[in-house]
């Protein structure tokens, strides 16, 4: 098309704009004679240039786009002056994560500066691609909105979403704050329980490894020599039917830091697919339970100590081994 038929006086942005809710909104426009020829997602980015090129070929794909009242799913297709184009904007979903939602959580503490929780298995805790609702941050919303101003809604450190039990998190700057330090500083007690496949060397171990991505495979993790130092204190507390149960220590937070340190040591987590685990004694996600809190209040320094109980697919697994005397004794543990 020639610049002797461009319509000097168009306007190429949206003409028409009807908001539907906080999800969506519908725009439509006509095609300009500048505009003639060119493909549809590249015109979208001009009627929503908000959007990245590669959203808007998804909607196009989802059948959100309308070309003369009928729908449109190919991004190449060639627009004619004049034709009417009308796409739902449906916000990707990242944009989203950060929304209460009204998911029941355990809190087993709350002061006005920090917030205590038992979390299940299965709740992702931060929303990330694949989970960006759903999550223990969509639920810490909903409970408290001020949490929004706070950095990740106050989370300072997290499980991973098949494993339970306890987590601490701050309702404040200040506690946020007081928090990150004192997990940085390794003055935070985090103690966990978990049921690993075979034998152990030792009874006590100190494993000293450093962690970072696995070069082979991308999801996981894996000791690497380029990786961040971690530390992990294993003793064992039960040996029965080839699985050994164990009391984890965490003096470091790295990503899939217990799974990834047992794998290492040649004991992978019962039903850690990702890890190497096999299914056994019931278990149909990773045997890891974080049963042990202990720190400072990080406004008044004042000692918490917290214990959880495992939810019952743990806690059956773990008797099978172990017997009645379910749980480690960790009165004996001090707050730095």
């Amino acid at each position: 098309m020639s610049s002797a038929l461009t319509d000097a006086d168009a306007d190429p942005r949206p003409d028409e704009v009807e908001p539907e809710d906080d999800a969506s909104e519908i725009r439509t426009h006509a095609v300009t004679l500048d505009q003639h020829g060119e493909r549809l997602d590249k015109l979208l980015t001009t009627l929503a240039p908000e959007f990245s090129r590669a959203h808007l070929q998804g909607l196009i794909a989802d059948g959100r786009v309308l070309l003369e009242g009928k729908v449109s799913s190919s991004a190449s297709t060639k627009v004619k002056a004049g034709w009417r184009v009308q796409v739902e904007l449906v916000r990707p979903a990242q944009d989203q994560a950060f929304k209460p939602e009204d998911i029941p959580l355990n809190v087993v503490y709350e002061d006005e500066h920090v917030m205590v929780v038992d979390k299940p298995a299965g709740l992702v805790v931060h929303p990330a691609a694949g989970n960006w609702s759903g999550t223990l941050l969509n639920g810490i919303l909903h409970r408290d909105p001020k949490a929004a101003a706070l950095p990740r809604a106050g989370i300072v450190h997290r499980l991973d979403k098949d494993t339970s039990g306890l987590m601490v998190v701050g309702r404040t700057l200040e506690g946020v704050t007081g928090l990150m330090r004192d997990i940085a500083s390794r003055v935070v007690s985090r103690k966990y329980l978990a049921l690993v496949h075979g034998r152990l060397k030792f009874d006590e171990d100190s494993i000293e490894a450093p962690i970072g991505r696995d070069p082979k495979v991308r999801v996981r993790m894996a000791v690497v020599n380029s990786g961040k130092w971690a530390k992990t204190e294993i003793s064992l507390v039960a040996y029965d039917q080839g699985i050994a149960a164990v009391r984890c220590t965490l003096h470091t937070g790295r990503t899939h830091q217990i799974r990834v340190h047992l794998m290492f040591r040649g004991h992978p987590l019962v039903s850690d697919e990702l890890y190497g685990g096999r299914p056994a004694l019931g278990m149909t996600r990773q045997a890891l339970h974080a049963a042990h809190l202990a720190f400072k209040h990080p406004v008044t320094g004042e000692p918490l100590r917290f214990d959880s109980a495992p939810p019952d697919d743990f806690r059956q697994a773990w008797a099978t081994i172990v017997g009645d005397d379910l749980l480690e004794d960790f009165s004996d543990d001090e707050v730095e």
